[in-house]
């Protein structure tokens, strides 16, 4: 018999281990410390359970959304992830076509190893752009003023990373981008190669350039100098959910980074819940971290989310195959949350209801 080839977007990660690099893999792959979090993340959505409607009458379903005023193919777009080039050769640019044409929003590194001009040439829907304020603050205006004026339609600001996490698969192997591989988003960007003494080259970038001293007083300072959306990437607690909503945030992103900054961090699922009751439908709650199903998509909108985004697959399906390995994850989750909706009953995403999720100690029903 025929190989079916990759029925889940998890298969992609066994095709990608080998299509790239000890070094490259590991990073993509890897998190902080113990990789506690990083488990958990995913570990959290499996302990969910869904309470099916039925004879719900779901001959036709759409799995649409809006998302900061775009209207989306379903709420799962592609969480900024850096380096593609790592992956294939098209690197970013292979990425947005098959985001875009898959009919979903990209969020663009900052950290893109393609430029951002060329990224918005090959886009046909919307890219948003993930950002870190570095020390420098004339660097970080220029960087502002440019993706904007690419075409970007929101700032990604990422708020958990003062310092990088202690990535010891990167130490271990002596992260260091490859050769004809750039940062290519930084007026102030250099080679980012290892340390002297060995260490990871992209920890010491990290160290070199960003802000640890970024405050809730500097999100004045960039809407001053940027109209577009902000989103706070980052928010692992209810009382700074609710104040990035009274600092004039449009959106936040549930994250701990992918597990790869504070290790024993709680997985983004399990405090969802409590950080969309807490912001009583101010805005919009995105959510990543571990999301590998259909069935993940349904929890986290139905405790509260507006959209969901999922990174890593996005960069197996990259090694894999390039552009077509991308579309293919896309196809997946697409045909997943489709199917997963019909069996819950469930016609549209506003159907995906709180009373559709069990919650560890929760009674069925509650």
């Amino acid at each position: 018999m025929s190989d079916p080839g990759p029925t889940s977007v998890r298969d992609f990660e066994a095709i990608a281990m080998t299509s790239v690099g000890r070094m490259a893999f590991d990073y993509y792959a890897g998190g902080s410390d113990d990789e506690i979090t990083l488990f958990e993340n995913t570990a959290a959505w499996g302990r969910a359970r869904l309470l099916y409607r039925v004879l719900a009458d779901v001959a036709e379903r759409s799995t649409r959304c809006t998302v900061l005023g775009h209207e989306l193919s379903m709420p799962v777009m592609a969480a900024p992830t850096a380096f593609h080039r790592m992956a294939h050769d098209e690197g970013e640019l292979a990425t947005v076509r098959a985001t875009n044409g898959a009919g979903t929003a990209m969020i663009l590194s900052s950290l893109s190893t393609v430029d951002v001009e060329e990224v918005l040439e090959a886009a046909t829907g919307p890219v948003f752009f993930q950002l870190y304020l570095y020390r420098d603050r004339q660097i970080s205006r220029e960087l502002i003023e440019r993706v904007t004026a690419a075409g970007c339609s929101a700032i990604i600001l990422t708020v958990d990373t003062p310092l990088l996490g202690n990535r010891e698969r990167d130490v271990r192997n002596r992260f260091q981008l490859p050769e004809g591989i750039s940062v290519r988003n930084l007026t102030a960007r250099g080679p980012l190669e290892c340390t002297s003494d060995g260490g990871s080259g992209l920890a010491r970038f990290v160290q070199d350039h960003q802000d640890p001293g970024l405050r809730w007083e500097h999100l004045a300072w960039l809407r001053e100098i940027s109209d577009l959306p902000i989103v706070l990437k980052g928010i692992c607690r209810r009382d700074d959910a609710t104040r990035a909503f009274d600092e004039g945030a449009s959106a936040i992103v549930v994250s701990n980074h992918g597990g790869r900054q504070l290790d024993t961090s709680p997985a983004t699922f399990d405090v969802l819940p409590g950080i969309c009751e807490a912001v009583a439908g101010r805005g919009e709650v995105w959510v990543d971290g571990g999301i590998r199903r259909g069935t993940d998509v349904i929890k986290a909108l139905a405790c509260g989310a507006t959209a969901t985004l999922i990174g890593r697959p996005v960069l197996w399906g990259l090694a894999a195959d390039g552009q077509q390995g991308v579309e293919q994850v896309w196809k997946i989750m697409a045909e997943e949350l489709d199917l997963a909706m019909a069996l819950a009953g469930c016609r549209d995403v506003h159907e995906i209801t709180r009373d559709l999720v069990q919650l560890v100690g929760e009674q069925p029903g509650a």
